[in-house]
């Protein structure tokens, strides 16, 4: 059964879409979603069947994929991460919502959660209505990495229809939300005594500094 392919306008999303959205999350669907960077491809973090077909999509193993939290806010991030320095804390106050990735270390619940050993996680708050409100419906964060394509020039898919096409077969939910970006967000790595820009992407790093 192919993906539904669901209309949502950033500026003002239909509640009864986004409640559907959310109901296939909790039923362990996987949806490609638009972020303030590029299109994201997640599921709901408790589901570890959604998690392993992730992976399948994605061609790895779950141990070796760096997936990141998208968050409403930051509340939600001490579930997830060992205690945040507070000047780490500071930095993410002010980036976030924005383009960023913050590489922190993760607690004890992170590798349960993700079947892998890692020690580390990245969170994601994107200044972007849609995986917002999807999250604050949930009740909890999403499992997400982005979605990359095979052309070595055009790195990432921002055709929402293009991207239905291609993964329609795969997933349960695509969401136009308009063209998405080709620049992922930039990451940066607080996991140390120094902050470490791991790649610089979308977000200006100096207008936070």
């Amino acid at each position: 059964m192919p993906a539904e392919f669901i209309k949502l306008y950033p500026e003002n999303p239909d509640p009864r879409r986004i409640q559907h959205i959310v109901d296939v999350l909790r039923d362990g669907g996987i949806i490609i979603y638009p972020t303030d960077t590029v299109y994201g491809i997640g599921c709901d973090i408790f589901n570890q069947k959604a998690i392993q077909r992730i992976c399948q999509i994605k061609g790895v193993k779950p141990k070796d994929q760096n997936f990141s939290f998208i968050c409403y806010d930051l509340s939600d991030i001490s579930d997830y991460t060992r205690t945040v320095s507070t000047p780490v804390f500071k930095l993410m106050k002010k980036a976030l919502p924005g383009p960023f990735t913050f590489i922190l270390n993760a607690n004890n619940n992170v590798p349960k959660l993700l079947n892998s050993k890692k020690k580390t996680v990245g969170i994601r708050v994107p200044d972007h209505s849609i995986p917002r409100i999807l999250v604050k419906e949930l009740g909890g964060p999403i499992v997400t990495t982005s979605i990359r394509d095979e052309d070595d020039v055009i790195e990432y898919s921002t055709d929402p229809e293009l991207i239905y096409e291609k993964y329609r077969d795969m997933v349960d939910v695509v969401i136009d939300g308009g063209y998405g970006n080709n620049i992922g967000s930039t990451i940066l790595d607080c996991t140390g005594e120094e902050i470490v820009i791991v790649r610089e992407g979308l977000g200006n790093v100096d207008d936070i500094v």
